[in-house]
């Protein structure tokens, strides 16, 4: 292009940050795809097919590298990038200019007529060979000195008639492709009329109108002015008393097929632009509104301007799609510990006919497993009558007991209570284990979208159910230590005194009388048996005979001693009522075991789990910087979800560049 196409001091520095800024967020949001849902600033050219809009896109470049003919050419959407780039005097001649393609990532095209074949492959790969068109874009940066930042959509020429493998709705197709990019508040129209057709009957106008009816950003551009009838001029075009926009009109002169058979260069062409201008009476004083350096500065000052208007919107915007991510963290947290409590509670809309769950289980585990284990359990099944007999004498000390010591019975009973731990923090465990397992099934379709998300979610419950759990057991063992460490032998289910005495006693001498039958000369005489317990009752509680039966032996005692084998009338009743008392307080401290213990799990575990679970979740994962990590999806979805990191760093470049 010629040195009028250089940047003004009023468009340039501004246009220079800011429009290549909004170039890398287009790009960004290209290869999001779909997903996308935020309209970026750009220029769109719409016109009908043949009315000149390649000749103005390859002028405002300076090159050729469009596919041209007299059939259809654009047949999927070009997204075309002109990047300004300073001159370089030690640049080798050809290589201060060049194009990218972004399905091409990284590979420069400095030959141009390079640049058209690919445009015209990549075509022909999605659209088909035979005039088919695609909505699809193809994305290109022409890097030059040559240049102004303007970024602008080529879309197919609107035509009447299908051709080749086009379908018979062709113009609604193409009319449908254009309204769904100039439809959006942010693009910019670059309406293309050619001056030798009715402005009225303009189909690039037409169209501007539905989707601008003000005309507040649409653009008019006036092609082929020198092919008018002979008298006729497009001044009355330009200056709007036609069609008024507000924008205003462009008149350029475009390149013949002629020229470009004769490959007359652009360079040449805007000379001869530039000459008939100046020599055509009509057009004096409109030199703002002529050629197409004029259209290259007209296009970056309105779409610096545009960028402007609509930046603060568009991060509004990307800051509102951002905090919707989380948003959508927190309501998937929210709703998980909704479907946690809803299983716990058996409230859970998907119940199971099939076997017991959620909550059920639990309840299960309390009364079936942990409660009829402790009602399994004997208290004396491991204590054997020498046990307690020798617990009692050794309770007597140097003398003889007038009562049955307490000592033993307490030594005894807290033996036996320590035996209810091991089962009782058990039952914690098992409870744990189904909580562990509810989490795992706690929205399981819904998370496997998320598969780092589901980790760290079972990481945190995992965590926080073990922590839980510390607690439970804490108190489990304190409640087995409490029962040890008092003996309440005035609780009013505790069978003592003369009741305990009198059970004993027939126990006792139903044994007796069992063992004796076959053998009554050798049995124990039912008179003695009744006066030692007449005596035992003479004194209130358990007391004990003076006479023990040993005979004194007069040699040295050996090192270890232990009872006489033969048991006494007093001591087999003392025996029969420690194993009463030990079974009558034993059951008083079950059931306290039975209904303390679950109500211990319950609160620490069960009921802290469904009311602090929310917390943890948003103290543990309702982090920004984990937001898009935790919401990652499969590698097709990761790839989008990292690209709209870089927004937020983009878009503050952009405040930058627009700052003045």
């Amino acid at each position: 292009m010629a040195e009028d196409a250089a940047p003004s001091p009023a468009a340039g520095p501004i246009g220079h940050t800011v429009i290549p800024i909004v170039n890398k967020l287009q790009d960004i949001f290209a290869q999001l795809g779909s997903s996308s849902t935020i309209d970026l600033p750009q220029v769109a050219v719409v016109g009908s097919q043949s009315s000149g809009k390649s000749s103005v896109l390859e002028a405002l470049v300076g090159r050729d590298f469009l596919p041209r003919g007299s059939d259809i050419c654009t047949r999927r959407p070009l997204v075309l990038q002109l990047v300004h780039r300073p001159r370089r005097t030690d640049a080798a001649e050809g290589g201060e200019e060049w194009g990218e393609f972004l399905h091409l990532n990284g590979q420069k095209f400095f030959d141009f007529s390079e640049i058209r074949r690919e445009i015209q492959a990549e075509t022909e790969r999605e659209a088909g060979g035979n005039k088919g068109v695609s909505d699809k874009q193809i994305r290109l940066k022409i890097f030059s000195p040559n240049v102004l930042n303007i970024t602008l959509v080529d879309l197919p020429g609107i035509t009447k008639v299908p051709v080749g493998d086009q379908p018979s709705d062709i113009e609604a197709r193409i009319r449908t492709m254009i309204l769904s990019y100039i439809k959006h508040k942010t693009c910019i129209i670059l309406a293309v009329s050619p001056a030798n057709a009715d402005l009225a009957n303009s189909d690039a106008l037409q169209m501007a109108r539905i989707a601008d009816p003000d005309g507040s950003r649409t653009i008019g551009v006036i092609t082929k002015l020198d092919i008018m009838d002979r008298g006729t001029d497009a001044r009355n075009f330009l200056l709007g008393n036609v069609i008024p926009l507000r924008l205003g009109y462009v008149g350029i002169v475009n390149r013949s097929q002629q020229d470009i058979n004769l490959n007359r260069s652009i360079k040449d062409a805007l000379a001869f632009e530039e000459n008939f201008f100046r020599k055509q009476p009509a057009y004096h004083g409109l030199s703002h509104c002529c050629g197409v350096p004029q259209l290259a500065k007209k296009l970056n000052q309105i779409l610096v301007q545009h960028i402007k208007n609509v930046l603060p919107g568009l991060k509004s915007r990307i800051n509102a799609q951002l905090a919707g991510m989380g948003v959508k963290l927190l309501n998937i947290l929210t709703k998980y510990c909704e479907a946690f409590s809803s299983v716990v509670e058996g409230k859970n809309e998907e119940l199971s006919t099939d076997e017991l769950s959620g909550g059920a289980r639990i309840h299960y585990i309390f009364q079936s497993i942990f409660v009829k284990s402790l009602e399994e359990v004997d208290p004396c099944e491991d204590v054997t009558d020498e046990d307690i007999r020798m617990a009692i004498q050794n309770a007597t000390g140097p003398k003889s007991a007038l009562f049955v010591p307490e000592v033993p019975f307490e030594v005894l009973v807290r033996r036996q209570i320590g035996r209810l731990l091991d089962p009782s923090l058990q039952c914690a465990k098992f409870i744990y284990d189904e909580l562990i397992k509810m989490s795992h099934r706690c929205l399981a379709s819904e998370l496997q979208r998320f598969p780092v998300l589901r980790k760290s979610m079972d990481e945190v419950v995992g965590s926080f159910l073990r922590e839980g759990l510390q607690p439970a057991e804490t108190m489990i063992t304190h409640i087995i230590e409490m029962e040890m460490d008092y003996i309440n032998t005035s609780h009013p289910n505790f069978v003592g005194g003369s009741k305990a005495v009198e059970v004993a006693q027939q126990q006792v001498k139903s044994a007796r009388l069992a063992a004796s039958a076959p053998r009554a000369k050798d049995g124990v005489d039912s008179d003695k048996l009744q006066a030692s317990v007449k005596n035992i009752k003479s004194r209130a509680i358990i007391a004990k005979s003076g006479a023990n039966g040993v005979v004194p032996d007069h040699h040295q005692p050996p090192i270890i001693l232990k009872p006489s084998e033969n048991q006494t009338e007093q001591e087999a009743l003392e025996i029969a009522i420690t194993k009463l008392l030990l079974k009558s307080y034993y059951d008083i401290v079950r059931k306290n075991i039975e209904d303390s213990v679950p109500k211990a799990i319950m609160h620490f575990l069960v009921n802290h789990t469904k009311r602090e679970l929310h917390n943890v979740f948003i103290r543990k994962l309702y982090r920004e910087n984990l937001f898009e990590d935790l919401l990652r999806e499969p590698d097709d979805i990761t790839a989008r979800r990292k690209r709209i990191r870089e927004t937020l760093w983009v878009l503050q470049q952009a405040y930058k560049g627009t700052t003045i």
